[in-house]
Parts: C-alpha cells; sequence; structure tokens
C-alpha cells in the first residue's frame, strides 16, 4: 500500500497495520537528535514539509476517563482545559514520563494514535484542522519515524473525536 521509498524501509508496526485496512500511506523519515533524557524531530532539516501538517500524539490522563489521546499539529498548544471539557473529564493532564510505555506502550517521540488505538482503545482526540487537510503527518511508533496519510482515513481507523484542541 505505501508508496515506497528510493531505500527499502522496514515496516513499523503501525504501517503494517494501514496496510492491512487499506489505507494508502507515505513512509516519512526525520532526523532526530537527544535532548536529555528526549528524543527531539530535527524540524529545520526538513523545512520542506509544512510544520504545520506535521501532528503530535499526546498521551493524556483524564480525572474521569482515565487515559486518552490528543492529536494537534506539532507547531501549536495543548488546551487542556478544551480536551477535559470535549472528553467529559474535569481536568487533564499529561502522562508522566516515567509512565509513558506502561500506558501507552510507546516512548516519548513514538507515540502514535494508530497504534495506541490498535492497542488500548483509548479515545483519540484531534485537532478540527485535521479534518481540513488534504494530507497530515503523524508517527509510526518509532523515532524519526512518520506517516503521510489522509487524516479522514485516520479519523476513521481510530474512531477519533474531532474538537478544537488548540489554545
Amino acid at each position: 500500500m505505501s508508496k515506497k521509498n528510493k531505500s527499502k524501509i522496514k515496516k513499523t508496526l503501525v504501517e503494517q497495520i494501514l496496510d492491512k485496512h487499506k489505507i494508502p500511506y507515505e513512509q516519512m523519515v526525520f532526523e532526530t537528535y537527544q535532548d536529555g533524557d528526549v528524543a527531539q524531530l530535527n524540524i529545520q532539516k526538513h523545512a520542506e514539509q509544512d510544520q504545520h501538517l506535521i501532528y503530535k500524539t499526546l498521551a493524556l490522563i483524564g480525572d474521569k476517563t482515565g487515559p486518552l489521546v490528543g492529536v494537534l499539529p506539532i507547531d501549536e498548544h495543548l488546551s487542556y482545559k478544551k480536551l477535559a471539557k470535549a472528553s467529559g473529564n474535569k481536568k487533564v493532564g499529561m502522562v508522566p514520563l516515567k509512565d509513558l510505555v506502561k500506558t501507552t506502550g510507546y516512548e516519548h517521540g513514538a507515540n502514535t494514535p494508530i497504534g495506541i488505538w490498535e492497542k488500548h482503545k483509548y479515545p483519540i482526540y484531534l485537532d478540527t484542522e485535521a479534518n481540513e487537510a488534504d494530507t497530515i503527518m503523524v508517527s509510526s511508533g518509532q523515532i524519526g519515524r512518520s506517516v503521510k496519510l489522509n487524516p479522514h482515513d485516520l479519523i476513521n481507523l481510530v474512531q477519533g473525536t474531532i474538537v478544537d484542541l488548540k489554545e
């Protein structure tokens, strides 16, 4: 299903899930660097990519619902208040870094709505802008690896809820 890159890249579990559901995507590889204990994308090296179309996946805990996921452009800030209201919580907060792998199955920088949904079925909330884009990029479950796909395919696959998540 994927468009082949010039060099053969082993498929991630997320890419295999997309193949299984016959969802077209393009494999993306981003250079990363270590910032303390956390791997960061080297966005400057990828100026040709519209950074507003690169989406981050944030794992949170709601006081009433437990784990949930917010997905929004990497250049935006999450409104905890808006996500809490949309998800039926009084408040939400980020999953502590020490609990991230235990909660989502992914390390910081590799969280993906596709893998989290497939494994845990946590509620996924995507920012309204995803609904308006032709394509977006989300992590494919490994640091520095993403998939570019139609956001409507993603929304349908993860049974995502569209809501304004930005501050």
